[in-house]
């Protein structure tokens, strides 16, 4: 715990049995995105470091060396919560060089993992934002997202306000196998329902599709299907990504789960490759593209929308007046100019 800055102390409770929690005090919030990033955002928050989901495939892995920690089981286990990051991100939100940019929530570990029901940052995160006028997006695989619902829908009425799903497996089996942490399919889909009944236009992160087992015609129909049946407005698809630690980690669990495939795995991500090739990344499109015409989503595949573009259906909206009969939810905008604020010590990435 030495590279461990602000620890104020570590707890293991009998409720999340195996997990240990490290309470520490951040010196900052807001985390400026690397310019080399193709993500279409600027700034990012993450009130937790490290993973209770414990998917295989994470990017996020690596960062925990970080911290002196392993990107296997530490990551999955060992979560660092920032207990004061509310209360950092008002007062960066106060300074007068901020100018009220996009912040992305859910870009480097989970907001809404099971660690959030025991601490409850979010919601002070949410009303810091909201009060400060700072349009904000929500990516996550938790289904906690559904206790923030009404002050969400609250919250859309003064900012912009964008939420998104993350659904990689819609096979339970493999599901479990795979990111044995998360919420099942079922409870996504239905936390999507509830947020559409609430009015948000949600979007679904099919990501990653999985070579070899998620990637057949008809498992990409099958999970299409049900994101329609939930009322997504639209999905983003990508192939899967293998950065280092995550590679590693996902390699562990591929040779002891689908050893027929690693031979496969080490001809489509070699060496130091992270990315799956272009040649199979264009025929995933070529797949995805007339299933997501039949099933009447708007969809597009991530490598189509680099930093710095706009993405179909997150332009801009006003948000309705309090005195209205309803808010209008938006889904965020485009990137712009950064403000001069002081970017973090720890990478982002996503």
């Amino acid at each position: 715990m030495e590279r461990m800055d602000g620890l104020v102390r570590s707890v293991t409770t009998p409720e999340f049995a195996g997990m240990t929690f490290h309470e520490v005090l951040c010196k900052s919030a807001l985390n400026r995105v690397p310019g080399v990033s193709a993500m279409p955002f600027d700034w990012t928050v993450n009130p937790y470091r490290g993973c209770t989901h414990a998917c295989s495939y994470c990017f996020a892995r690596k960062t925990h060396e970080y911290l002196d920690l392993d990107y296997g089981a530490d990551f999955d286990s060992q979560i660092v919560v920032k207990v004061n990051v509310a209360d950092v991100l008002r007062t960066e939100l106060r300074r007068g060089s901020w100018a009220r940019e996009p912040v992305m929530l859910g870009t480097n570990t989970d907001p809404y993992q099971r660690a959030e029901g025991r601490y409850r940052l979010m919601p002070d995160i949410v009303g810091a934002m909201t009060d400060n006028g700072t349009p904000f997006s929500i990516l996550t695989k938790g289904t906690l997202l559904r206790r923030d619902l009404p002050l969400l829908t609250e919250a859309a009425q003064q900012v912009k306000v964008s939420l998104a799903m993350s659904i990689a497996v819609f096979d339970d089996t493999l599901q479990h196998s795979i990111e044995p942490g998360t919420p099942s399919a079922e409870a996504r889909l239905d936390t999507v329902r509830a947020a559409t009944e609430a009015g948000f236009r949600v979007t679904v992160f099919l990501m990653p599709i999985i070579p070899h087992l998620t990637d057949s015609i008809a498992a990409l129909d099958h999970a299409l299907a049900r994101i329609r049946a939930a009322g997504a407005a639209r999905v983003v698809y990508g192939a899967l990504h293998l950065r280092p630690g995550a590679k590693q980690w996902f390699f562990e669990w591929l040779e002891r789960e689908h050893p027929h495939l690693v031979s496969s795995y080490r001809g489509l991500y070699p060496g130091v490759s992270t990315s799956a090739p272009k040649a199979y990344r264009t025929w995933l499109g070529k797949r995805m593209r007339p299933l997501l015409r039949m099933h009447r989503l708007d969809g597009w595949d991530e490598d189509d929308h680099p930093r710095g573009r706009p993405q179909p259906g997150l332009a801009a909206r006003t948000p309705t007046p309090a005195s209205s009969l309803g808010p209008i939810r938006s889904t965020g905008v485009p990137a712009s100019a950064r403000p001069r604020v002081a970017p973090a010590s720890e990478p982002t990435l996503f």
